[in-house]
């Protein structure tokens, strides 16, 4: 393949005006090509080189070495074969598919066309979450004992997006939140041995989970990732404690938020943290308790355009592989389980 990578979007939504178009756009390895459009034709008011696409096959046909899949989840394993089987790679939204059978199906597809599936886990570039990385690999915590990862919201409304309402699989907040949390939780950990869960319908008429509590087992470590729509004041989004010390971070990146106000990831100082939004430290160092704030790393999404750049270009490993994204389904897939049965699940 050569650059720029000629890439498309199934869909220019939300998803596609904030996460991915203005990525694209603003590396010169990409060049964008269009959207699929089925009804608002709006991404030739913002991009006017780019085309809108009456169908997928008129997109598929197309000159495009990239499609991003970022329709709804229950979508994802039909476009994504149909894509695959047009001879394209594919950067596919998270949850990757619904089960772990379709995960498999797909990567057994992409092996024989010799395409890549990039999942799009664009939370591993968090200012938040990579301060927290930094904080528990550099050991100044001792060994970690407990963690909560926490990706609350205040909705008590239900979404005017209604696909995400419906009940449909794939649908629901373990699996739109969760795999944010399930995905940082395996960075940071790896595998758990067990977990259980606790998974709840809170909103008056809702048909969806939107309560989740999963509690992940490990040797000499538990892990818990929650996440609610009745959360009006925000809680620590990181909060780990160690044999040595404590440490708690706001979940703070700003990126979302500039990016539905229209900034482009090419301004100064893209991704930086308010200072006051710093993680505090209270551990033991050389023999000396010390309580302090500690600096953010910065956020930046076109990370992820990057590094996927240089392993379509340049041979590079993958930022994300789909055999990660896989084991967030089968913990999801584990969760719902668990909380039918109302009891601890293996991992083995």
């Amino acid at each position: 393949m050569n650059a720029p990578i000629k890439t498309a979007l199934l869909s220019f939504g939300m998803s596609g005006k904030v996460f991915h178009a203005p990525f694209i756009d603003a590396h010169p390895g990409y060049r964008l090509k269009g959207a699929l459009e089925r009804s608002k034709k709006q991404i030739q008011q913002i991009y006017p080189q780019a085309k809108s696409y009456d169908t997928i096959d008129e997109l598929l046909a197309d000159d495009i070495d990239l499609v991003i899949v970022n329709t709804p989840n229950d979508t994802h394993f039909e476009y994504t074969q149909k894509a695959l089987l047009a001879g394209k790679n594919v950067v596919l939204e998270k949850p990757i598919t619904v089960t772990v059978k379709e995960a498999n199906e797909l990567k057994q597809l992409a092996i024989e066309k010799n395409k890549i599936i990039c999942p799009y886990q664009n939370r591993r570039y968090n200012s938040d979450y990579l301060t927290t990385k930094r904080i528990i690999t550099s050991g100044v915590l001792g060994n970690i004992v407990e963690a909560e990862l926490r990706f609350d919201r205040y909705a008590p409304q239900l979404s005017s997006k209604a696909h995400k309402e419906t009940g449909k699989p794939g649908t629901g907040v373990l699996y739109d939140l969760g795999s944010h949390l399930i995905d940082q939780a395996l960075q940071l950990f790896g595998k758990p041995e067990a977990l259980f869960a606790d998974i709840a319908y809170t909103r008056p008429g809702s048909v969806i989970d939107d309560y989740f509590e999963v509690l992940l087992y490990y040797p000499k470590t538990r892990v818990r990732l929650k996440s609610g729509y009745f959360i009006r004041e925000p809680l620590p989004g990181y909060i780990v404690f160690g044999t040595l010390g404590t440490f708690l971070k706001s979940k703070a990146d700003v990126q979302e938020k500039h990016l539905i106000e229209g900034l482009k990831p090419t301004m100064p100082n893209w991704g930086i943290e308010p200072k006051e939004e710093e993680g505090l430290l209270h551990t033991l160092i050389n023999g000396e308790v010390v309580k302090e704030h500690v600096p953010t790393e910065k956020g930046d999404y076109m990370g992820y355009f990057e590094d996927l750049f240089q392993a379509l270009i340049h041979g590079k490993p993958l930022p994300v592989t789909i055999d990660e994204s896989t084991k967030v389904i089968d913990i999801i897939e584990k969760a719902f389980e668990s909380n039918r049965l109302g009891c601890k699940v293996s991992l083995s």
